[in-house]
């Protein structure tokens, strides 16, 4: 009979998560793992192999349940398309209450650090973005179906408009850009898709 684990497998992957959503890939070390999870470097490697093996249980975790909730907040479910988009988009730049940067999305620091060198990396990266896209999309069928966007509006061309925006916008984020000035730069960005000024009841 196998000698039972000593720690919770899901709660390590939870908490890997968190110290390489803040830190990064390269940046986390296996000592810095060890210590966080509580893990032995033995115990480490036999249940997760190496380093990188725990890094995509990591983002598959991230994808999961924050890239999950995201998408859900992009479902109109009878609210006005505009009110959806700008509350979801302001949810995405929620600046830290302490005053501190924040740290960004997981995905998308995970991109720009090794989305062009890892080829599990960037399946998973894209995959994550691919959602976000067609959440956008059924959300701005629904706003032109509804009448609340013009009828010609080119929803593939306004989706890569609004999915590059939401982009800078966490990278602006983590550099701890001034959330006020986001809000702004949303707002212009919303006004430019020519909501109509009176919603539908």
């Amino acid at each position: 009979m196998g000698r039972p684990r000593e720690f919770d497998e899901q709660d390590a992957v939870i908490r890997a998560t968190d110290l390489f959503w803040r830190r990064g890939y390269n940046a986390t070390s296996v000592r810095d793992l060890g210590t966080d999870l509580k893990l032995t470097p033995s115990s480490m490697y036999r249940t997760f192999t190496d380093k990188h093996t725990l890094f995509l249980r990591a983002l598959d975790h991230y994808r999961a349940t924050e890239s999950a909730q995201a998408e859900q907040r992009l479902d109109a479910a009878g609210r006005p398309v505009r009110q959806v988009l700008r509350d979801w988009m302001l949810w995405l730049v929620s600046c830290p209450s302490d005053g501190e940067p924040g740290r960004g999305c997981f995905v998308v620091n995970t991109a720009t650090e090794l989305g062009t060198t890892d080829a599990q990396v960037r399946q998973r990266t894209e995959a994550a973005f691919e959602v976000t896209r067609q959440a956008l999309r059924s959300l701005l069928h629904n706003g032109r179906h509804d009448g609340e966007l013009p009828i010609g509006l080119d929803i593939d061309a306004t989706v890569e408009l609004l999915f590059t925006t939401v982009l800078g916008l966490r990278v602006r984020e983590r550099a701890g850009h001034d959330c006020a000035r986001l809000a702004t730069a949303i707002d212009a960005v919303i006004q430019a898709l020519g909501f109509t000024s009176t919603q539908p009841s």
